[in-house]
C-alpha cells in the first residue's frame, strides 16, 4: 500500500490495480486542468477538477467558507463511488503543476478514511521521463463502485479553531503562499492582503528539489525543524490561500516523519472575509 508518494517507476509496476487521477489545474484560468489532461494524461487516468469535482460552491453543503469549499464527506464519498473508488482500491493522484494541485485530492481520501492514496512524485513530467504509457481526449467512464466512508485519518480545522487559539503554544500556522503574498506586498486573490498574525511562512514549492521530485525526507524534516525551531510539530495547522497548496506542506511533513498535521481549509481567503479577525503584514 502507497500512503504518500510513489514513483513513476513504481506506478508502472502497478498496471491496472489501481486508480489513477490527474488533478492538473490554473486557479487563474478553470478551465484549463482539463484542457491539459485531454492534451495528455496517463494512460486510464480519469480528471478530477479542483473547482467542481473537489470543491463545492453550494453552501448548504460546504464544511467550510473560502475560495475552495470542501464538500461534504458525504458528498464527496459518493463521487469517489461513481469514479470506480471502493475502500479497497489503491489511489494515485498527480498533476503537472509541481505536485500543488493533486494533493487536495489526497487530503480528501484520508479525511474519508482512505489510507491507500499516494501522489506520483515528479508528476506527469516523471512519468513521461521514464517513458510511461500516455494518452489524449477525453476519459472513459469507469464501472461505479462503494466507497463506504471511514473514521477521519485527516485533521481538519475551521475558523473558529484557529481563531479560538490564536496566539497559544499548542497551535503553530504555517502559511504556504508566496512570500510576497505572505507578507502583504501583493494579493491576486483576495480582498485583503496579509497574513494569520504568528504564521510561519513555508512556500509548497520549498518542498521540491531541483529534478522536480520531493526533496529527501531527512531535507525536508531538517528545514521544518529548522521553521518551528522548538515548537513541537504535532500543533502545526496548515493553510494557504484557499486550501489547496497548504497540502504539499502536510505532505511534505509526513514524508519527513513529523506526522500528519493538521489543515485550516478555508484559509486565508475565509480568514480575511470573516469580520473581527486580525490580519497582520511584513
Amino acid at each position: 500500500m502507497y500512503t504518500t508518494l510513489i514513483s513513476a517507476a513504481d506506478l508502472n509496476k502497478l498496471g491496472d490495480a489501481v486508480r489513477v487521477f490527474d488533478c492538473s489545474a490554473d486557479l487563474a484560468k478553470p478551465e484549463a486542468g482539463r484542457q491539459q489532461f485531454e492534451e495528455q494524461h496517463i494512460a486510464g487516468a480519469l480528471f478530477a477538477d479542483i473547482n467542481t469535482d473537489l470543491s463545492t460552491h453550494d453552501k448548504a453543503l460546504a464544511i467550510n467558507g473560502g475560495r475552495h469549499p470542501l464538500p461534504s464527506r458525504e458528498q464527496f464519498a459518493s463521487w469517489l463511488s461513481a469514479h470506480g473508488v471502493s475502500n479497497h482500491t489503491q489511489v494515485v493522484v498527480y498533476d503537472r503543476q509541481g505536485m500543488n494541485y493533486c494533493g487536495r485530492l489526497w487530503w480528501m481520501l484520508k479525511w474519508c478514511g482512505h489510507e491507500a492514496v499516494a501522489v506520483l512524485d515528479g508528476g506527469l513530467q516523471a512519468w513521461v521521463a521514464q517513458g510511461g504509457a500516455v494518452q489524449s481526449g477525453a476519459a472513459k467512464p469507469p464501472a461505479p463502485a462503494q466507497f463506504v466512508l471511514g473514521e477521519p485519518l485527516a485533521v481538519l480545522k475551521l475558523t473558529t479553531d484557529v481563531a479560538d487559539n490564536l496566539g497559544k503554544p499548542s497551535q503553530t500556522i504555517v502559511d504556504a503562499r508566496a512570500p510576497a503574498r505572505y507578507k502583504g506586498e501583493t494579493e491576486p486573490f483576495d480582498p485583503v492582503a496579509g497574513h494569520i498574525p504568528g504564521a510561519l511562512n513555508r512556500p509548497f514549492n520549498t518542498n521540491i528539489g531541483a529534478d522536480g521530485l520531493m526533496k529527501p525526507a531527512e531535507v525536508l524534516r531538517n528545514e521544518f525543524v529548522a521553521l518551528l525551531s522548538a515548537q513541537d510539530p504535532q500543533h502545526v495547522v496548515h493553510h494557504c490561500g484557499s486550501g489547496i497548496s497548504a497540502i504539499p506542506n502536510i505532505l511534505a511533513m509526513e514524508v519527513a516523519g513529523l506526522g500528519r498535521t493538521a489543515l485550516y481549509a478555508g484559509s486565508w481567503s475565509e480568514w480575511c472575509n470573516t469580520p473581527g479577525l486580525p490580519c497582520a503584514k511584513a
